[in-house]
């Protein structure tokens, strides 16, 4: 293949981009891929996640601006291009019974309707391949699994013609993946790490309740991608009212990582070019044809 590769990759909310798959993109950029992150939701009913600005009036305020400020940054030190679907964040409800989702909100939206937005998205930019949530939607927040449903109809219909002919020209894309970077494999590799050197592990509670989370999923392709671990972070403590700098996320050293764990997982969902799987490459059987 001559022309220049392209990469698309499906989120519900901005700091989605940045905790899935961000060190995988950020290589990719570095070798001259063309990556664009379709941003679903604007995240305006996410919940102020770092302790040291709950309570802020003005961000509380104006949520909305701020995290759209903060995509801005991360989309910087990653150095790919972003695009805003348009989509109100429907939040994560709570309780029980669960509550209703708030009227018009994405994950009430029609998915032929929403699906469209995307392919108008997928024929301008002309990817080749597409990331996004497999069906519980990596967690069952309900924008993840819209997210997942608008990518599985857009994929198949932005190659037909027939389908949303007012969308643009048609283009197909050729690879869709399912982001599983929050696999067992991974977690137990870097926890059994840590507690090794006596360190402490921020992952024994996961560790304990991996059952209760789904099923196992496919780990079909492992992207080498540890140098591009700094940028991943970076990007993230950028989504400064989502992500505690000294929470979590952060507990693990980088050079640790590496030497343990130097990829990002993916699930191959579709595909029609032909591939060997395991696979360390999104564009295998793309690259050569």
């Amino acid at each position: 293949m001559t022309e220049q590769l392209r990469m698309m990759a499906v989120h519900a909310h901005p700091d989605d981009e940045s905790s899935k798959g961000a060190a995988t993109m950020a290589k990719y950029v570095s070798e001259g891929v063309d990556v664009l992150v379709a941003t679903c939701t604007g995240g305006e009913r996410g919940s102020i996640l770092n302790p040291k600005l709950q309570g802020d009036p003005y961000i509380e305020e104006h949520i909305h601006e701020v995290r759209a400020k903060e995509m801005d940054e991360a989309r910087d030190i990653l150095g790919v291009k972003q695009e805003w679907l348009g989509y109100v964040d429907s939040g994560l409800p709570e309780g029980d019974p669960l509550p209703p989702l708030p009227e018009g909100c994405f994950a009430l939206q029609d998915v032929d309707e929403a699906a469209g937005t995307l392919v108008k998205l997928i024929r301008e930019f002309k990817p080749h391949v597409i990331t996004t949530y497999d069906e519980n939607g990596g967690y069952p927040h309900p924008d993840h699994i819209m997210t997942h449903k608008i990518s599985m109809v857009a994929f198949e219909a932005a190659g037909d013609p027939s389908r949303y002919p007012e969308a643009g020209e048609p283009w197909q894309p050729l690879k869709l993946y399912y982001n599983q970077g929050f696999n067992r494999p991974r977690t137990q590799a870097l926890h059994d790490a840590l507690l090794e050197r006596g360190m402490e592990s921020p992952y024994g509670e996961w560790l304990e309740r991996w059952h209760t989370m789904g099923r196992e999923r496919t780990l079909t392709t492992y992207v080498p991608c540890g140098d591009f671990f700094e940028i991943r972070d970076k990007a993230l403590i950028a989504h400064a009212t989502q992500i505690d700098p000294d929470g979590g996320w952060f507990k693990v050293p980088l050079d640790l990582q590496r030497e343990v764990w130097p990829t990002e997982e993916y699930e191959l969902a579709k595909s029609l070019v032909g591939t060997s799987l395991p696979e360390d490459d999104l564009f295998a059987g793309i690259r050569n044809n």
